[in-house]
């Protein structure tokens, strides 16, 4: 085994160019065996034993297969080292357990996800995308398509299946860019002393939002998500008021961030594939399913998870050990060559197209798989029809190594 030159736990490995990223990822999809790297040292946490980076999509799919051998529960799944109990109040939501206390959970929640309530949704999201390039066409080109178009929509979407007031909205936003903003000094601040101050405070006021208005709810229900969760009584069961603020900065940060950044990136696919435009507009709602699953394996809005091993686990010809961390990096699992043809060519007609951008198959699926697709359809419906030749340009990108994300774009049109 060769050695490597880069290493995946350097911050500033997460700020190369894309296309050495995916060099490196290639490089270690070609190794016999899983590489394993050092922790890096973020101050808030003792400095953990290192982890081996899963990018291989056959280790995905049976690491996601297994949660009772790969847990997310000991440490949390989304940070590769252990939480600290003070995050846990803010960010310890179900993605971050194991069965049973996440089945429970997730059985109470996930009844407003189901494929017939998305569809109860579907003339909000088609007014909310309408509006969106109404707003649009009067601004002009040349505007930032993230913040005018890409965070609107699902922003909008999940704030009003909450019941939060559109005055709120902009508030929601700003914290949930704390939250997901990784290393990055537009939201972090330049102090890496000052990162977890920054996160834990917008935790504390997402979670503030949601509970305050979960109490007004209780006794004043609405047709709101929120009124739903804090009054459901399912089997006996109720969500905590902590659990209900979990659940909402896991749904603003989830729902909100990851959709965003596959508009945003679907965007940028279109205007360096200008082929697979002319494609999709062909026939814009027959080719939209396709389209939407190929912009969501190249985007891979969530780059990694993390597993921690239960017990001695062998998996494809390598064997784990007892309390060995292992991180589930979808993005380069997505690009896969033993699975995925001339992997790094977008294919809105690809077919089949395994991806695992909303994670693998088991426990721990995309809840919001299915308003996801929704959203990013009606989207690019709307834009493909009322603004055909939007063209966005080179993304400032996120400066993070969980969430592959783009800040900024200029549009044109």
């Amino acid at each position: 085994m060769s050695a490597l030159d880069f290493d995946l736990s350097d911050r500033d490995f997460w700020a190369r160019p894309m296309e050495e990223r995916e060099e490196a990822f290639g490089r270690l999809r070609s190794r016999a065996t899983p590489a394993f790297f050092e922790e890096m040292d973020v101050g808030f946490a003792p400095r953990g034993p290192g982890y081996y980076a899963l990018v291989k999509h056959a280790d995905i799919l049976e690491a996601s297969r297994t949660p009772e051998v790969f847990c997310s529960g000991d440490g949390g799944a989304t940070n590769i080292p252990d939480m600290p109990a003070e995050f846990a109040e803010y960010f310890g939501s179900m993605i971050n357990m194991d069965d049973p206390r996440h089945a429970r959970l997730r059985r109470i929640v996930s009844r407003a996800f189901t494929p017939k309530m998305i569809k109860q949704f579907e003339a909000d999201v088609d007014a909310a995308a309408g509006g969106i390039v109404d707003d649009l066409l009067a601004k002009g080109s040349g505007c930032d398509f993230v913040t005018e178009v890409a965070a609107r929509l699902p922003l909008k979407i999940i704030c009003d299946m909450m019941g939060i007031p559109e005055k709120d909205y902009q508030f929601v936003f700003d914290r949930s860019n704390v939250i997901l903003g990784g290393f990055d000094p537009e939201y972090a601040g330049d102090n890496p002393e000052q990162i977890v101050t920054h996160l834990l405070g917008a935790g504390m006021e997402l979670q503030q939002l949601v509970q305050d208005l979960a109490a007004h709810r209780a006794d004043n229900p609405t047709n709101d998500l929120t009124s739903s969760l804090v009054n459901a009584n399912i089997d006996g069961e109720r969500l905590t008021l902590q659990e209900l603020g979990s659940f909402f900065i896991l749904l603003v940060v989830a729902g909100n961030e990851t959709t965003r950044n596959a508009i945003s990136y679907g965007l940028r696919l279109l205007t360096k594939n200008p082929d697979q435009r002319a494609l999709w507009l062909r026939d814009v709602g027959g080719n939209a399913a396709g389209a939407v699953e190929e912009i969501v394996r190249l985007a891979s809005p969530v780059n990694f998870m993390r597993r921690k091993v239960t017990r001695d686990f062998e998996m494809n010809g390598h064997l784990y050990r007892k309390g060995e961390k292992a991180v589930l990096f979808y993005w380069a699992a997505n690009r896969d060559e033993d699975v995925f043809e001339d992997a790094q060519r977008f294919d809105i007609t690809r077919h089949p197209n395994p991806h695992v951008g909303f994670g693998g198959p088991g426990p721990h699926f995309c809840l919001g798989a299915h308003l996801a697709r929704r959203e990013i359809t009606v989207m690019f419906r709307e834009l493909l029809r009322r603004v055909p030749q939007i063209e966005g340009g080179k993304p400032d990108r996120l400066h993070s190594a969980f969430i592959n994300g783009i800040k900024h774009m200029e549009c044109t049109f």
